[in-house]
């Protein structure tokens, strides 16, 4: 039978983590609560731009816009992969730097210039681990990232693919769908003419029903590089919705199985407490025995 002090301090200890573990679901749900109204209100802006630009593009007007033409060979891309700071949020970096490796392998295999870029400590620290070459890491970017940080970022790419220095833009993220359902995806989002709904655009007459004023060439000029952004913006967003729910459901697993061994601990210390009492019970009847 286990000592009976050695349970209760190791029950005391579970207590002790039980609690840490409970205080970090109850930090978790605030920010995902933050993070939601953040991702819920580019939501509705984001798929209302990106439908006008696929609108836009498949209408037949006789306008174009170097985003949206695609490259008859890919010579370079780039692949940015969307990691937390932090663990503690179950497989959230494993899948994600997971479905990046895969990503990376078919790329690195093709003949063309790769750029690999990561954001998190921990996608970071996987890629380094594997001796990966990182041409660009960032760690500012936590469960609120700002959209001036991110419009840099997209600053730099939509240059880049303007000049043909970058043919292709591949983001590999945690998509986040509710809050039962999230999944690590890979998206492409240049150029952005892989984003038209083709089968959709059949069916949009000529001109889309809008009325462009100065001209479509102005219009698209301003609309297509904002529709970049905000897309990359979401990425970044869902990817900070996601790391908190999953932060969340881990540690209300730890909290529930810290219960359950605590709960376990319990009837083991009462049992081994019993014993004890009965044994001790025992040498007092023995040597009242002895001493009669």
């Amino acid at each position: 039978m286990a000592n009976a002090r050695a349970l209760d301090k190791r029950r005391k200890s579970i207590r002790n983590i039980r609690k840490i573990t409970r205080t970090m679901e109850l930090i978790a749900t605030a920010r995902f609560k933050r993070a939601m109204d953040r991702a819920t209100a580019a939501t509705a802006y984001t798929e209302r731009i990106t439908r006008i630009v696929s609108d836009l593009a498949g209408a037949g007007l006789q306008v174009s816009h170097p985003l949206l033409e695609p490259r008859p060979k890919t010579a370079s891309t780039t692949l940015l992969v969307l990691t937390a700071n932090r663990g503690l949020c179950g497989g959230y970096n494993a899948s994600v730097v997971r479905m990046g490796l895969l990503r990376y392998m078919e790329w690195f295999d093709q003949e063309c210039k790769l750029r690999l870029e990561v954001s998190g400590k921990r996608g970071i620290s996987a890629f380094r681990f594997r001796k990966i070459p990182l041409h660009e890491a960032f760690t500012h970017f936590d469960d609120q990232p700002l959209f001036a940080d991110v419009e840099k970022i997209a600053d730099r790419y939509l240059e880049d693919y303007t000049l043909g220095r970058l043919d292709r833009l591949d983001v590999v993220y945690t998509q986040f769908v509710s809050r039962s359902r999230q999944q690590p995806v890979t998206e492409t989002l240049l150029p952005l003419g892989s984003l038209v709904d083709h089968d959709a655009a059949e069916t949009v007459p000529r001109g889309a029903g809008y009325e462009f004023l100065p001209s479509a060439e102005s219009i698209l000029k301003e609309i297509v590089p904002a529709s970049f952004k905000v897309r990359l913006y979401k990425c970044f967003l869902d990817a900070a919705v996601s790391e908190q729910v999953a932060r969340m459901v881990a540690m209300k697993g730890a909290t529930d199985n810290a219960s359950d061994i605590i709960k376990q601990l319990s009837m083991t210390y009462n049992r081994a407490r019993q014993s004890q009492i009965t044994t001790e019970i025992m040498d007092i009847i023995g040597g009242v025995e002895a001493l009669g």
